[in-house]
């Protein structure tokens, strides 16, 4: 069963708006504005009114997250999702379900790439599926794909 009328705010971290000119044999070459058409759209078509947000200020990040009054939070905290305790401590301190999500996967990278210390308290992490990773995660929230966590 489809869930409708649902509110999320997807919150962009450091340089992801800079996607399709930053490291294009990385992160691709479709360029932010586009994404931000597309997925609004794809938001739209599964009755989810989203926000989006771009910031590469952390402390921006987690005003957002502690302010938000919705239902869910897809995040992509960049480099912050490293080492970005002050991030992890809003995510945890809030009982609005955040769902992380990375262009890249992390766990085939750098090394300091990971490790996220935000993903403890999310309910998912989507990592490696490129921009589908945020449109997997609204297929999540919108019950289109099986929720897999407590209290369902």
């Amino acid at each position: 069963m489809w869930v409708s009328n649902v509110v999320a705010s997807i919150l962009n971290g450091p340089n992801i708006n800079l996607i399709g000119q930053r490291e294009p044999e990385i992160y691709g070459k479709i360029g932010y504005e586009k994404f931000v058409e597309a997925i609004l759209k794809y938001a739209d078509a599964l009755k989810i009114t989203c926000e989006l947000i771009h910031s590469n200020s952390e402390g921006t990040l987690i005003d957002k997250i502690q302010s938000f009054e919705g239902d869910f939070i897809i995040l992509n905290s960049g480099a912050y999702t490293h080492y970005s305790h002050a991030i992890a401590d809003a995510v945890r301190a809030v009982s609005t379900p955040v769902i992380e999500v990375h262009l890249t996967n992390i766990n085939s990278r750098e090394t300091f790439r990971k490790n996220s210390v935000i993903a403890p308290f999310c309910v998912a992490q989507l990592s490696g599926f490129g921009w589908g990773g945020y449109f997997m995660a609204l297929d999540f929230i919108s019950g289109r794909l099986k929720r897999c966590w407590k209290n369902t």
